[in-house]
């Protein structure tokens, strides 16, 4: 079975850090490329950031360019987003996506799998 296991989310000052994590299982995860996306309450959902399988190219959007990072370690099948200088709009329901596409998913179209999401509440 597949799956993937988004957490690290919960209550920051604006200008706070966080670290979600993102644990696959099930996948062969070398090959595996990880999308970041976020739901604001109200709003649709957003690609924010990509890490690919091969290289491990990264692209963000613009809205979080210079603030967020992600990265991967594959001994743990783990893909994190760090999440510096948070501000009151990255308010929303983050989640992690699995593709085996090649390229640089930015889509969530591109993606097949997805993670249950975990809250990120930024206060002003």
């Amino acid at each position: 079975e597949v799956q993937l296991q988004a957490s690290g989310g919960g209550l920051v000052q604006t200008g706070g850090s966080l670290r979600l994590s993102c644990v696959a299982s099930g996948f062969t995860f070398g090959d595996l490329s990880i999308g970041w996306f976020r739901q604001a309450p109200g709003g649709e959902r957003e690609g924010i950031g990509c890490i690919t399988s091969s290289d491990g190219t990264t692209d963000y959007a613009d809205s979080v360019t210079g603030r967020f990072t992600t990265s991967r370690d594959n001994t743990k099948n783990t893909v994190y987003l760090q999440m510096n200088t948070l501000k009151p709009e990255d308010t929303a329901v983050y989640y992690c996506a699995a593709t085996y596409a090649r390229g640089i998913p930015t889509s969530s179209i591109d993606y097949p799998y997805w993670g249950q999401g975990t809250l990120v509440t930024v206060s002003s």
